[in-house]
C-alpha cells in the first residue's frame, strides 16, 4: 500500500458504517494517512446486508478460522430468522393484506424457518449447507460464557475453543464438553436431591424435638374414668346401634376395645410384679409407699 497506494478502496454504507476493508483500514491508520478514497454502497439498509458484505470480503482476502466462522454463522442465523419473521408478520398484518386480498408484502417464510436459517447461514459462511460443526462451536462458547456453570467446566470449554482456533478438530472437543456438561448436570441434580432430603430430615428432627407428649394421668383420673363407664352398656339401644352405625364406626369401636384389652393385660402383668401387701398404696415422689 505504501508503494502502490490503495488499489481497492474500503466500502462504507450511507451512514459511514464500514462494510468491507477492516484490515486495510488498520493498515491505513498505521501508515498515518489522513484521507483515503472509499466506496459508498447504497442498498444495504440492515445488519444482514452488512454482515454479508463483510463475509464476502473475508472470503476473498483471508479465510475465516472456525471460531470466526461460528460467530458469523450465529449472527447470520439470528438475522435470517428475524428477517423471515418480519416478512411473515408483514404479509399477515399489512394494510393491503386483509381477508379476501392477496396483499403486496413479501411471502412468509416456510414453516421450517429455523432449520432454513441454519442451512442458509452455514451456506453463506462456509459454502456448505452443513451447520453441525458451527453449532458445536456455539455450544462450547455458550458453556464457556455461562456464569452458572462450574468454573472448571468453563475453563475446559475455553481451552477447547483455543485449541479449535489453533486448528484442532471440533467434534471431539464438542463431545468432551457435552459429556462433561451432562455429568455436571447429573452431579448438580444429585446434590439438589441430597439437599432436599437433608432439609426434610432436619424438619422431621425439629418436629420431633418440639413434640410434647401428653401428660400422664394419675390413678384418680383412671378410677373416675372407669367409674363413669359403670353400666354404660345399659344406656344404649343395641338394635338402633346395629342399624345406624357405619362400618367405619364399628371398626373403630372394635379397635378401641382391642387397645383396651391390651392395656388391661399390661396392668395385670404389672400387678403380678407388685407384692399383694403393697397393692393399693400410693408411691410418693421419694419412692415411699403410703396407703390410699
Amino acid at each position: 500500500m505504501q508503494r502502490h497506494g490503495l488499489l481497492q478502496p474500503i466500502t462504507v454504507n450511507l451512514d459511514g458504517f464500514l462494510i468491507c476493508g477492516a484490515r486495510r483500514l488498520t493498515a491505513i491508520k498505521k501508515l498515518g494517512w489522513k484521507t483515503v478514497r472509499v466506496w459508498v454502497r447504497s442498498g444495504i439498509s440492515d445488519r444482514l446486508g452488512q454482515l454479508l458484505a463483510e463475509q464476502d470480503e473475508n472470503v476473498l482476502h483471508k479465510p475465516l478460522n472456525q471460531i470466526e466462522a461460528a460467530a458469523l454463522y450465529r449472527e447470520l442465523k439470528a438475522l435470517l430468522a428475524e428477517d423471515a419473521k418480519r416478512r411473515q408478520e408483514a404479509s399477515r398484518f399489512s394494510e393491503d393484506h386483509q381477508p379476501g386480498s392477496d396483499g403486496t408484502a413479501d411471502p412468509a417464510a416456510p414453516s421450517g424457518q429455523a432449520g432454513e436459517a441454519r442451512h442458509q447461514a452455514a451456506l453463506m459462511v462456509t459454502g456448505r449447507a452443513s451447520y453441525s460443526r458451527l453449532e458445536q462451536i456455539g455450544f462450547i462458547e455458550k458453556i464457556a460464557d455461562d456464569p452458572t456453570r462450574e468454573e472448571q467446566l468453563r475453563a475446559h470449554a475455553k481451552t477447547e475453543l483455543e485449541q479449535i482456533e489453533a486448528g484442532c478438530p471440533v467434534t471431539p472437543a464438542y463431545t468432551r464438553i457435552r459429556d462433561e456438561a451432562a455429568g455436571e448436570l447429573d452431579r448438580l441434580a444429585r446434590q439438589a436431591l441430597a439437599r432436599v432430603k437433608a432439609e426434610k430430615r432436619a424438619k422431621q428432627k425439629k418436629r420431633k424435638s418440639t413434640f410434647q407428649p401428653m401428660p400422664r394421668l394419675n390413678v384418680r383420673a383412671f378410677v373416675l374414668t372407669w367409674d363413669e363407664f359403670t353400666g354404660w352398656c345399659d344406656r344404649y339401644d343395641i338394635p338402633q346401634l346395629a342399624a345406624e352405625l357405619t362400618d367405619e364406626q364399628i371398626e373403630k369401636f372394635h379397635a378401641t376395645l382391642t387397645e383396651l384389652q391390651a392395656f388391661a393385660e399390661q396392668i395385670d402383668t404389672a400387678r403380678e410384679q407388685v407384692p399383694p401387701e403393697e397393692r393399693g398404696r400410693r408411691i410418693t415422689q421419694r419412692g415411699h409407699l403410703r396407703a390410699l
